[in-house]
């Protein structure tokens, strides 16, 4: 018997993924002061695609052939990355790390409720359940209708088209394509077009600490890459998706740790929420699979 179901391994792969994106974004967000998006999104592509690519190698995966429709599948997820990398940085960069987390929040919902529609994954009423419940937890986090929508709250919506896409595209790839090709296909998109935007940009200096932000926003971003493929190839997403809402957890620990922000009571209470949400459904995987005897392998 597996010690993890693959639901289990979903979902950490999910937590990891979450986790690595948001240090990404705030290092990235850090930067937003001192260098233009095209640079510090180009640079930190660049040591993204030149990792994995020496991964690859090393690990001959160059060797391995790819179906075409998964050839395909792979351009589609890396187009759909690239929007989706343009949308989300541009709107991190012109709006609260915060409420740009807590918009994206909405991905476990289109993506579940994507699943069931276009790959006719069984989503279970008590799932379906504790997920809008995750969402009413976020929506007392960011409390809507103070500041109101602003364009680049829509770019942060269009983010979560693509990555909605982007999800689907890798959950529909065999098994057969390994996660590394997919992640640096993606970071490669993501390299030309921010290579493509330094033609509108003056090029700035960059100092030690942006070095440094730099640095850790490649590294963690890598992590990112590999984690979120791997996850939503291995069990459903009706339960790994609802672990997206970790990253507000994140976020939360960084806004204390760093920037010295304590949260509202209701934010707390919306995260609590969250967790809820989640620990419910991962006691639901469990009961379930107790319930079923032991397949021989």
């Amino acid at each position: 018997m597996k010690l993890l179901t693959d639901n289990a391994r979903g979902a950490i792969f999910m937590l990891g993924s979450m986790t690595a994106f948001t240090v990404n974004d705030a290092c990235m967000k850090a930067l937003s002061d001192e260098l233009p998006l095209f640079q510090a999104l180009f640079i930190r592509s660049v040591g993204v695609v030149l990792f994995l690519f020496a991964l690859a190698l090393l690990q001959g995966l160059f060797r391995i052939r790819i179906s075409s429709r998964d050839k395909k599948l792979v351009l589609l997820r890396t187009a759909v990355e690239v929007g989706a990398a343009y949308f989300f940085i541009t709107a991190l960069f012109n709006m609260p790390l915060a409420n740009v987390t807590a918009i994206i929040q909405a991905l476990p919902l289109t993506v579940t409720l994507a699943a069931a529609l276009f790959l006719g994954e069984i989503v279970g009423w008590r799932r379906l359940i504790a997920i809008f419940i995750g969402f009413v937890g976020v929506m007392l986090i960011i409390r809507p209708g103070g500041e109101g929508f602003t364009v680049y709250s829509l770019y942060a919506l269009a983010a979560v088209a693509c990555v909605t896409v982007r999800d689907l595209a890798a959950r529909r790839m065999s098994q057969d394509v390994p996660t590394i090709l997919v992640a640096m296909s993606a970071g490669i998109g993501v390299t030309l077009l921010s290579g493509i935007g330094l033609f509108i940009v003056d090029w700035q200096p960059i100092s030690l600490p942006a070095a440094l932000q730099l640095g850790g926003a490649t590294v963690f971003v890598i992590g990112g890459y590999i984690f979120s493929v791997a996850a939503m190839r291995v069990g459903e997403i009706g339960f790994v998706a609802p672990f997206r809402y970790s990253s507000l957890l994140v976020a939360l620990i960084l806004g204390v740790a760093i920037f010295k922000e304590w949260p509202e009571a209701l934010t707390l209470v919306g995260s609590a929420i969250v967790v809820g949400t989640g620990a419910f459904t991962l006691y639901r995987e469990r009961r379930a699979g107790a319930a079923k005897p032991d397949q021989p392998h």
